[in-house]
């Protein structure tokens, strides 16, 4: 396409979520309750992590990133969607769609190097009890959360510059609820052969290595259990990692749904769906998870609360 017919695209216009004009005031008031529900719980966890000694371990500070990662990632997307849903025109800003773009693929690829490295964190604490403190330090640990933010931050800069080279013509609806990769890349009159590439390389760097980890992680821990002499020991161990396999299920789940499932002709219909569940149910599913199944979790709930009834 030559010059002459392209446009400035100024703005895009968020038309992902086409909901009858008598449920919108319902759906309004369900995406905002699991918005501060997400924002409240995950809060709480950050809180009791900081505040309770007792908590202060890696697996812990793993937990309180992962805990903020969620509350970021959910607040990429859904103060954006409450206010289009209250808006005649759900539309948003070119700069503001790439900004959004960027901190999405921020959060949710640090949710996935979590994922692995608390993984890694239950595989050291079951298969070598003896060695946890040293192999992992405060120093170790420290070094790891580095490391995840500048591989995150880094892939997440590249495909952002990578669309902002596109060109963007006549077509600004994108047919999502946020700014998606893909759904930018269909609006774009530009070879978009390079994006695409890159999304195929990295995009299974980022999301099937991980995973692969994490299974190769809780296979050596299945198979070191069963030497354990008692099942009580065993129901012990796996109580501990229970919480973080419920994560982990929850997360990637939703993820090879999209991109394994056929998807016919409701593809977008689909893809919508899936990605309200890993960017709003997810992120508030997840402090409850590791609050119910986590008996650290709880006890430091009451100890907090104890603490603060004496201190009054």
């Amino acid at each position: 396409m030559t010059g002459n017919n392209q446009t400035m695209i100024l703005e895009f216009l968020l038309l992902g979520l086409p909901i009858p004009s008598e449920y919108h005031l319902l759906f309004y008031a369900l995406f905002l309750a699991m918005y501060l529900t997400t924002i409240l719980g995950n809060l709480l966890i950050i809180v009791f992590v900081r505040l309770d000694s007792h908590l202060h371990m890696p697996m812990y500070l793993f937990l309180s990133n992962l805990s903020f990662s969620d509350l970021c990632f959910s607040s990429v997307t859904m103060p954006k969607l409450l206010q289009n849903m209250q808006s005649q025109v759900p539309s948003i800003s070119y700069a503001g769609c790439l900004t959004q773009l960027y901190f999405f693929m921020v959060f949710g690829d640090m949710e996935s190097f979590l994922l692995v490295v608390m993984a890694y964190d239950r595989y050291v604490a079951i298969c070598f009890p003896l060695h946890y403190t040293t192999i992992m330090s405060t120093k170790v640990c420290a070094s790891l959360l580095l490391l995840l933010w500048m591989l995150t931050t880094s892939h997440a800069l590249l495909h952002t510059l990578l669309i902002a080279r596109l060109s963007f013509c006549e077509k600004n609806v994108i047919l999502h609820f946020f700014c998606d990769i893909s759904a930018l890349l269909k609006l774009s009159c530009s070879d978009t052969y390079v994006n695409e590439l890159m999304i195929y390389i990295l995009g299974g760097l980022i999301i099937i290595i991980p995973f692969l980890l994490i299974v190769m992680s809780y296979v050596r821990i299945f198979f070191s259990i069963l030497k354990f002499p008692s099942i009580q020991d065993i129901y012990k161990v796996l109580s501990t990692c229970g919480s973080h396999l419920s994560v982990v299920t929850l997360f990637y789940g939703t993820i090879f749904g999209i991109y394994l499932c056929p998807s016919g002709n409701n593809s977008t219909v689909k893809e919508i769906a899936m990605a309200m569940m890993y960017t709003v149910v997810t992120p508030m599913l997840n402090p409850f998870i590791y609050s119910l199944r986590n008996r650290d979790m709880k006890r430091a709930l009451i100890r907090v609360i104890c603490t603060k009834k004496i201190s009054l």
